[in-house]
């Protein structure tokens, strides 16, 4: 089984520890040994999914949408990023080199194309830039991709 993931950085602390707990509840429905986490890495929901996969016992496969793409990540998680990319079995790349909105789409659409299911961490609204998570959900829908939405009653993204 493989499972990609999107969902919306910059998340509070609150809403982190609940999101956290509702990713670990879906990689808990697939046996380790047969599940494989795709995910763009990150920081937010696509980290703590490969974290998650990785901790019940799964591999990771990583897409990076630009070879820029980690400078444009906070530095803050350049370590978490390097260490879950060389734990990747498998890493695929757009070949875009800026890491734009565009390529971020362009991983998204990737990871789609690779993935049986896609979990969004997704609060329903419209994405607020393109390439967000509610375009990647859409996206998923139009390719026939199921989507399981992981978004904590009450959370807000503010």
């Amino acid at each position: 089984m493989r499972i990609g993931i999107t969902g919306h950085r910059g998340l509070s602390a609150a809403v982190e520890k609940l999101v956290r707990a509702g990713l670990d509840a879906e990689v808990k429905k697939h046996e380790p040994t047969e599940l494989c986490g795709v995910s763009c890495i990150a920081d937010g929901p696509d980290t703590w999914f490969a974290e998650s996969v990785l901790a019940a016992g799964g591999r990771i496969e990583a897409v990076v949408p630009a070879d820029q793409y980690r400078e444009g990540l906070p530095s803050t998680h350049h370590a978490p990023y390097d260490a879950l990319l060389q734990q990747a079995v498998e890493v695929h790349h757009t070949g875009m080199s800026e890491s734009t909105s565009q390529a971020h789409m362009t991983g998204s659409e990737i990871l789609v194309g690779l993935v049986d299911r896609l979990i969004a961490v997704w609060d329903g609204q419209p994405a607020r830039g393109f390439g967000g998570t509610a375009d990647v959900v859409a996206y998923a829908r139009r390719t026939g991709v199921p989507v399981d939405i992981v978004w904590p009653e009450g959370a807000t993204r503010d």
